[in-house]
């Protein structure tokens, strides 16, 4: 069986190639790839065959063509982002030869001048832009092939919505091409700038920028000091303090991706810290009182939190219509919270966690006792805890009231 020939070319066309590859171009007796990529190889004598964007129907024209010399053109690097890895996978690695070129990432990082060893590369044809937001926010130097969905002016808004603002942009337009452009210029001007849809963006972080935007000195993704957070007066002392809170969320075993109900949200610390936890998640404030219920969408603007839904509303009511949760936190002091773990614990998706967090012996036996009845895998965590105080020139420390963590699996 001959092998099949995946062959990189460049917007020079075969004059770009080296002479083994032109040559497997020229003697190839089937050819496929884009019109673009065809027409590039205008002098190859073999049967064309256009590639469109359905690779089900290269699979079955390569399976026809079992006995015959052919060549899949590619753009640069086949197996960067190309169609090799998918028809390797489908059709086995043994099947196909590959010949790379300079793909247009290593292009535009040469233009840029930057080494691309430590960079963050993605596509956004195959990644949503919000998880490549968070992963730029910690990057270095970050390589992109954008979209005509997704341009660099909507990649340039994403960061500055989420107040990532230290990064140098260029985007690197038709590269190799006769009217190839280079444009370097701040986030701010990218995201008012419209490009050809043909480029690749690269962000290079300013020399010794903070981790961090400046607005967001001091806020954690959890464990937030609670004085972080605005509280209604009548209850300023209520909140879930820090170090529970932290406890709690590692309980919930929350995903990027997690779907987070908070039952009893008070002003939102859970909630908040859930939802910078499942960056590519959602989470649910479910509140009752008015007043907590418009101090959530405050501390969520503080901690520049966008996926973070407050409702307002009276549980079980006030869930129903809520996608089903991977994680459920329910805090409260009432005589109601057992039973509304029993209901909240039902709506759990299977695999769920939910944890009760509760400051009575009579509350942690009623919790307890109901997720045990539906044979769920049950821990309990007493958290005792001091915060070290200074005192002239000594410290002391200083306790917290006794809590408990009713922590629940659904199998």
């Amino acid at each position: 069986m001959e092998k099949v020939h995946i062959l990189g070319i460049g917007d020079d066309g075969l004059e770009g190639l080296t002479q083994l590859a032109r040559q497997k171009v020229l003697e190839a007796e089937l050819l496929l790839g884009t019109r673009a990529l065809l027409d590039a190889a205008a002098s190859a004598t073999g049967t064309k065959f256009e590639i469109a964007g359905d690779l089900e129907a290269v699979v079955k024209k390569l399976t026809d063509a079992h006995d015959k010399k052919v060549v899949i053109l590619a753009s640069g690097d086949p197996l960067f982002y190309g169609t090799a890895r998918f028809l390797c996978e489908k059709l086995g690695k043994e099947r196909f030869e590959v010949i790379p070129h300079v793909s247009s990432m290593q292009l535009a990082f040469a233009r840029v001048k930057e080494s691309w060893d430590d960079a963050y590369l993605a596509s956004l044809s195959s990644q949503p832009v919000e998880r490549v937001v968070e992963k730029t926010r910690t990057a270095t130097t970050v390589g992109l092939f954008t979209t005509e969905q997704v341009p660099p002016r909507a990649v340039a808004t994403a960061l500055l919505d989420r107040k990532i603002d230290y990064f140098t942009a260029y985007v690197c337009e038709n590269l190799g091409s006769p009217d190839e452009c280079v444009t370097q210029g701040e986030l701010a001007e990218v995201a008012e700038t419209n490009f050809s849809p043909l480029n690749v963006m690269i962000l290079v972080r300013k020399p010794d920028p903070p981790d961090r935007p400046q607005t967001m000195v001091g806020k954690k993704l959890f464990g937030n000091p609670d004085e972080a957070f605005l509280q209604s007066q009548p209850k300023r002392g209520l909140l879930t303090p820090a170090e529970v809170r932290s406890i709690a969320l590692a309980e919930m075993d929350i995903g990027p991706a997690s779907v987070i109900w908070d039952v009893g949200a008070g002003s939102g610390s859970v909630a908040i810290e859930a939802a910078q936890l499942a960056s590519s998640g959602s989470s649910y404030a479910i509140e009752m009182d008015p007043e907590d219920f418009g101090l959530i969408g405050s501390n969520a603007e503080r901690f520049a939190v966008t996926n973070l839904v407050p409702v307002l509303g009276k549980a079980p009511e006030a869930w129903q219509g809520l996608p089903a949760p991977d994680a459920i936190f329910v805090g409260g002091t009432g005589r109601q919270v057992s039973g509304i773990v029993e209901q909240a614990f039902d709506q759990l998706k299977r695999g769920g966690r939910l944890v009760a967090n509760v400051g009575s012996i009579e509350n942690l036996a009623a919790v307890r006792g109901v997720l045990v009845a539906k044979r769920a895998e049950v821990s309990v965590l007493m958290v005792n805890l001091a915060r070290g105080t200074d005192q002239m020139e000594t410290m002391r420390l200083e306790s917290l009231n006794p809590t408990f963590l009713i922590s629940a699996r659904k199998s």
